[in-house]
């Protein structure tokens, strides 16, 4: 071997030293790799596993998060259409009542309490008399109908009932007639009578011009003339008695029968208003100083000059009476009032 090429020999030792040593790492990593190469899948499949479910939950999550600002930004909304819906009809309200009271003109007397509340108004036009009664009904549980002492047949006077009831309020109700029955005298009820949702007789559709009127569940005004039981209990009746005849119906004038037009008799009126209040009229009649009474179609008239639109005819004459607050307000035609069958009382 010449000088030369072990000159070169010696300058390539380290790096061939370096290859064999590299040689050595490279061929233990490879041995290590093939040693550990199923665990090593294993991991990196369940890490990809991870990390695509990590993903899944980031967009679910930010599904969720978008989501719940929708949701709030909608129920945001909500809430001011809620609030501007419950302004505007709560305007609504005030102007309509306020329609209502211009037309009544002032209270005289009035009662308020969460259960009702009611405002008292004179009524004196030319040739009669009376009083009329504005009533919210916050509960519908406070309009009754009662029977004279609690008993069918019986009579008591509109006081008595009221008194008896713990009444603020009451006017007289439905017609009846008398008669003898095992020689008693009995008050017969026409029509039909509700009280608590149940009719207190047999379903009586005679003669057939009857109407029934009252006051629903929920404290509307209902009417109609039944010709059915069945036709009855589709209004879903609470309370309610029965006379002759309708007189408004949507606002509108319905015909009266003859012999119901031209007579000026004293009267007692049950009605409502488009917003559902109730009005209660009595006036008095058969007293020429006092009031001589009002025939139906002037009350018909007034009843639209007040703005009810809905409105029926109960028992009158010597029966008519309004008891507020301890008191009678009307002049019964009678003198004195005249004892009933039965009663519309509103509890405080």
């Amino acid at each position: 071997m010449s000088k030369v090429n072990i000159f070169l020999l010696f300058l390539a030792a380290p790096f061939i030293a370096l290859f064999l040593v590299s040689w050595d790492f490279q061929d233990d990593s490879r041995l290590m790799q093939i040693s550990a190469s199923p665990l090593e899948e294993k991991i990196v499949q369940l890490q990809d596993e991870i990390n695509l479910f990590q993903e899944k939950v980031d967009v679910f999550g930010l599904l969720i998060g978008e989501q719940e600002e929708v949701y709030s930004e909608q129920y945001q909304d909500l809430k001011k259409l809620s609030k501007a819906s419950e302004t505007h009809r709560k305007l609504s309200d005030d102007i309509y009542e306020q329609r209502i009271l211009k037309m009544l003109g002032p209270a005289v007397a009035s009662y308020i309490s969460d259960n009702t509340e009611i405002k008292i108004f004179q009524l004196a036009e030319l040739g009669y008399r009376g009083f009329i009664a504005k009533v919210k009904l916050f509960d519908p549980d406070v309009f009754k109908v009662v029977i004279a002492q609690d008993t069918l047949g019986k009579l008591e006077t509109t006081s008595e009932a009221a008194g008896r009831k713990g009444a603020i309020l009451a006017i007289n109700g439905g017609g009846f007639y008398k008669e003898e029955r095992n020689g008693e005298p009995y008050a017969q009820l026409i029509g039909n009578t509700v009280i608590d949702g149940e009719l207190v007789e047999p379903f009586n559709g005679y003669p057939g011009d009857l109407f029934f009127a009252g006051i629903n569940k929920d404290g509307q005004v209902i009417g109609t003339v039944p010709q059915s039981e069945e036709e009855l209990m589709d209004l879903d009746p609470y309370q309610g008695v029965s006379f002759i005849p309708v007189l408004l119906k949507d606002g509108k004038k319905l015909e009266i029968p003859a012999k119901w037009k031209t007579t000026n008799q004293p009267r007692t009126i049950i009605g409502k208003y488009a917003n559902d209040d109730l009005i209660m009229i009595v006036i008095d009649g058969r007293q020429g100083s006092w009031s001589i009474g009002v025939t139906l179609e002037r009350v018909q008239d007034k009843l639209l000059e007040l703005g009810v639109k809905e409105a029926y005819n109960l028992d009158g004459g010597g029966s008519s009476t309004m008891y507020f607050n301890g008191k009678i307000l009307n002049k019964p035609s009678d003198g004195k009032e005249r004892p009933v069958a039965n009663n519309i009382i509103i509890l405080p």
